[in-house]
């Protein structure tokens, strides 16, 4: 090994939104002492950055011209579970764009507020 993730960090206008939207998914603590670079901690240590990108350009999914620049992935258990979790992202501020149909395993495909996608994956672990 040459060395060991410390922490994703994620491009945005508002880090401190966009920290505050992926808190509620999470339940994780946010830390905005500094506006321009946001720390978002899980109650076991593991930790997101998200840094201020005054000029940030959101991707557009799945147009190749305005690349998806990275993605998060979170699991539920079931279709049901993601159903459920959908209402509660868009409730959120997330905007939903894609639905891959699995009815045992699957994932749904939204925009977070800055417009970066993330996948509520359902089915994954059996």
């Amino acid at each position: 090994m040459i060395a060991k993730l410390m922490y994703p960090v994620v491009d945005c206008p508002d880090p401190a939104a966009l920290a505050g939207f992926y808190a509620r998914i999470l339940d994780w603590e946010v830390d905005a002492a500094d506006p321009s670079w946001v720390w978002l901690t899980s109650p076991a240590g593991e930790r997101i950055a998200f840094q201020e990108a005054k000029d940030h350009r959101p991707p557009r999914w799945p147009d190749p011209a305005f690349p998806q620049q990275f993605h998060l992935d979170f699991e539920v258990d079931t279709r049901e579970d993601v159903e459920r979790a959908r209402g509660e992202v868009i409730a959120l501020g997330a905007e939903f764009l894609h639905d891959s149909g699995g009815e045992q395993k699957g994932f749904l495909v939204f925009n977070d507020p800055a417009g970066h996608p993330f996948c509520l994956c359902f089915g994954q672990s059996s």
